[in-house]
């Protein structure tokens, strides 16, 4: 009963003197509640099933939720069960109760075990619940290897392989906070969020730059086609090209001197510049 202790004494001690329900009494209570909503009855009806809730909430313990929460949220689903039982059925108030509190607990287990959503659908909640339990059958008849036992929960719960191997993975070890430290250095601790960080520029970056360097290939052209040819072949060799052409090479194959070629070089690129700016005034800033 150790894990109950962290419940309140006077708590546990309602619940153990709850009386039983006889079965016309239980009905009688379900049909005050239906037909007249009678709050009494209802709480009736709720005290007495909640060792039911508690036996339940106590299946879920060992997903490290507060046992105390756990039996809330049964009791939750102990009302919806209240609201939607219909007494002509002839079924027992329990029977038909023990759904909705499991279904209760179980999404809160869903929703509060981890801060990564999962089990969202039938399936895998399925899998979310009886993984270990299946894992565990398994291993009590022999070595299985993981492979093959993963194969086997795969089959028996209609799941893909890939699903039951991410679930064991995250049953596998709690949640890790990006702010954990991972080492200590001289600066201070390293952070795991640290090695996260992608130094690449953001896609509307790359976007834009993309962009704006077709644009500035298009005004390049258009303005190394007002040069002369001489000036062109220059600013081609020299500038544009990953070689890059020099002097020398460049004297020799007009049959200038050094010095010719670097004025020619520089007055192409002042007209560069000029028709530039003249033309695309927003762009490129005035000398």
């Amino acid at each position: 009963m150790a894990q109950f202790n962290e419940l309140r004494p006077q708590f546990m001690k309602a619940v153990r003197t709850a009386p039983y329900l006889a079965r016309d009494d239980e009905r009688q209570l379900t049909v005050r509640w239906k037909d007249k909503k009678d709050d009494q009855a209802l709480h009736k009806l709720a005290h007495a099933h909640m060792r039911l809730v508690i036996a339940i909430a106590a299946r879920f313990r060992h997903y490290g939720l507060p046992l105390a929460d756990l039996i809330q949220e049964g009791h939750v689903g102990l009302l919806e069960a209240a609201a939607r039982f219909e007494p002509d059925r002839e079924v027992r108030f329990s029977t038909y109760a023990t759904w909705w509190i499991r279904a209760a607990i179980q999404d809160y287990v869903l929703r509060n075990w981890s801060i990564v959503r999962g089990g969202t659908s039938s399936n895998q909640k399925a899998l979310f619940f009886n993984l270990r339990r299946l894992r565990a059958r398994l291993a009590r008849h022999g070595d299985v290897a993981p492979s093959a036992s993963f194969a086997q929960i795969s089959t028996a719960l209609g799941v893909s392989l890939r699903d039951v191997e991410l679930m064991n993975a995250r049953l596998s070890g709690p949640d890790v906070s990006l702010n954990a430290p991972v080492m200590e250095s001289e600066g201070g601790s390293e952070e795991r969020g640290d090695f996260f960080v992608d130094e690449r520029p953001l896609p509307d970056e790359m976007a834009a730059s993309h962009i704006d360097s077709g644009r500035r290939v298009l005004w390049l052209r258009d303005a190394l086609a007002k040069l002369t040819d001489r000036e062109a072949l220059i600013m081609r060799t020299r500038m544009l090209s990953e070689e890059g052409a020099t002097l020398e090479s460049l004297a020799s194959r007009l049959g200038v001197s050094k010095e010719r070629v670097r004025q020619i070089e520089a007055r192409a690129l002042e007209k560069l510049r000029r028709t530039l700016v003249d033309c695309h005034p927003d762009e490129f800033v005035r000398a």
